[in-house]
């Protein structure tokens, strides 16, 4: 399998999902690519949880 047909494989989900999943995993992405470029060590339940909440409504 090649690496392109993974990372197909991988975005697959991302791709067909609704608007509104995708607006959750785009969020939840950069926050915790934003950890990652402080190298922060800290949890993130708190913080995704309130994303979750706040496209929910």
């Amino acid at each position: 399998m090649s690496q392109e047909a993974n990372i197909d494989d991988v975005q697959e989900p991302i791709i067909s999902a609704p608007p509104e999943v995708r607006q959750i995993i785009e969020r939840v992405w950069k926050l915790e690519k934003g950890r990652l470029d402080k190298k922060s060590n800290s949890h993130i339940n708190e913080e995704i949880l309130g994303i979750v909440k706040e496209e929910v409504r």
